[in-house]
C-alpha cells in the first residue's frame, strides 16, 4: 500500500441475502488485534479457529471459523483476518458494527 494513512477495514465478503455461511473479511494493520478481540483468543496464522465471536460488550453473537493472514502473506499483501460465521445478514452485519 502506498497512502501513508493506512487503516483497517471490515466488510461482507459474501453476497447480499441469507445463506448456509457468511464471511467478514478485516484487512489492515489492526485485523489481527479485532479478530482477536472478537473472538476472545490468539489467533494463529494460517490456521483454522473454531472460535464464538463477541461483541464489544461481551455479549455472543455466533459460532463460526476465524482465520488469520499474516502480511505479507495474504492477497492483499496486509494483515487479514476471515471470519465465517452463519450466513443471517443480521449477524453479519453485528459482526462488523463489532469490528469498530
Amino acid at each position: 500500500m502506498t497512502s501513508a494513512h493506512r487503516d483497517t477495514i471490515a466488510a461482507i465478503a459474501t453476497a447480499a441475502g441469507p445463506g448456509g455461511v457468511g464471511i467478514v473479511r478485516l484487512s489492515g494493520p489492526r485485523a489481527r488485534a479485532i479478530g482477536e478481540a472478537l473472538c476472545r483468543r490468539g489467533l494463529r496464522a494460517r490456521h483454522a479457529h473454531h472460535a464464538r465471536f463477541h461483541d464489544p460488550d461481551g455479549g455472543v453473537l455466533d459460532d463460526g471459523i476465524a482465520l488469520y493472514f499474516a502480511a505479507p502473506a495474504s492477497f492483499t499483501g496486509e494483515e487479514v483476518v476471515e471470519l465465517q460465521a452463519h450466513g443471517s445478514p443480521a449477524v453479519l452485519q453485528a459482526l462488523v458494527a463489532s469490528c469498530v
